[in-house]
């Protein structure tokens, strides 16, 4: 069997793995310079694992895609070639001193929507310092023990070593110009294969399925800040009246401060507000950032449908998948299975063939 991938994001290098893995003659095709290039936006995202603390402004569709990928993910590093690290320690909610009002809506919210065993843990002050005792400034606390990080960058490498030693086959600078059942075309030539896979995110443009659903692009701004030192052993969340503030460790003593979502398509480099807001919000629960050295920021558009959920298209010798929007490292190993599902077995077992851009099942 030959498939044809048009996308070399998360989800590209991830169908690009487990077609490898079967056995199947995978071509992927991008426009990016090379494998290294971080046009991507899994390049750029944090790698937050929170399917309770997405419950915010998701639904129960992608809280159960997440719940599912948390266990697939470690079997899916198992087989790549490379180590990448990956934790699931918790998560933590944070607000200061006159936001608890507001935080107080956000953990309500989570409460209602999630099963009780999933539901935030408020936390003492002796027990938040237990768990983390760099933190400092936050009097409120709560903890999602299921919730976890992979690193990001590690497994976008990780996954292009992989797939090429299974024998996939990488067409860089190569932008798809359109697709069709079994056929996908490039500025200079027309391939024929047995399936195609349309993942191209931001870049599908309104080649998003058979009603013209664009995809648009919402802007993020992410921080490196290297701070020896400082240790946190975990992702945490600023809750605030006016935006999210995330913090997360990385080896290296790295921790990746966001994160902005704007709705524009702009691919500038981050702007003042977004660098004084984030910082001095990453400052204001880690006093020790002060001596910290901003060595890396970065900007990507994450591609949202116009609900910002999910959708796969599937259809003979052609499957589209899109709209992951901020949740592309939560739920794209149970994506990836439902659309393979549906490529071996067809329309008697998956409930998403020949559908036209629907829910992904619940």
């Amino acid at each position: 069997m030959r498939v044809g991938i048009a996308g070399a994001g998360l989800l590209g290098r991830l169908l690009a793995c487990k077609l490898a893995a079967e056995g199947v003659q995978v071509d992927l095709f991008d426009p990016a310079a090379g494998p290294a290039a971080r046009g991507a936006a899994g390049w750029t995202a944090a790698g937050m694992l929170s399917p309770v603390a997405e419950l915010e402004s998701a639904d129960e569709t992608v809280f159960a895609l997440g719940m599912r990928s948390l266990a697939l993910w470690p079997q899916l590093l198992a087989t790549l070639d490379q180590p990448v690290t990956m934790q699931q320690r918790g998560s933590l909610l944070l607000a200061h001193r006159g936001d608890e009002g507001a935080a107080r809506r956000v953990v309500d919210l989570l409460m209602l929507k999630a099963a009780a065993e999933y539901a935030p843990q408020p936390l003492t002050a002796a027990a938040l310092n237990e768990l983390e005792p760099a933190l400092h400034g936050a009097p409120y606390a709560w903890l999602l023990p299921q919730e976890g990080q992979i690193d990001t960058v590690q497994a976008m490498t990780a996954m292009t070593e992989s797939a090429t030693r299974r024998g996939v086959r990488w067409h860089w600078q190569t932008p798809v110009s359109l697709l069709s059942a079994s056929c996908l075309q490039t500025q200079s030539q027309t391939h024929h294969f047995d399936h195609v896979f349309d993942v191209r995110g931001t870049g599908a443009g309104d080649q998003t399925g058979a009603h013209g659903k664009r995809v648009r692009g919402v802007r993020g701004e992410i921080f490196w800040l290297h701070a020896p030192g400082v240790r946190l052993q975990r992702p945490l969340r600023l809750l605030h009246p006016r935006h999210r503030v995330y913090l997360v460790p990385r080896e290296g003593d790295l921790i990746v401060v966001g994160a902005s979502e704007i709705e524009s398509e702009d691919r500038s480099p981050v702007s003042l507000r977004s660098t004084v807001e984030l910082l001095a919000a990453a400052h204001s629960v880690l006093p020790e950032l002060a001596e910290a050295r901003l060595v890396h920021s970065e900007t990507n558009l994450r591609p949202a449908l116009p609900d910002n959920l999910p959708r796969i298209e599937q259809s003979d010798g052609l499957t589209r998948i899109n709209g992951l929007f901020r949740h592309g490292w939560l739920i794209a190993p149970a994506l990836v299975e439902d659309a393979l599902r549906g490529l071996w077995h067809g329309s008697t077992t998956n409930p998403l063939l020949n559908s036209e851009f629907r829910d992904v099942p619940r």
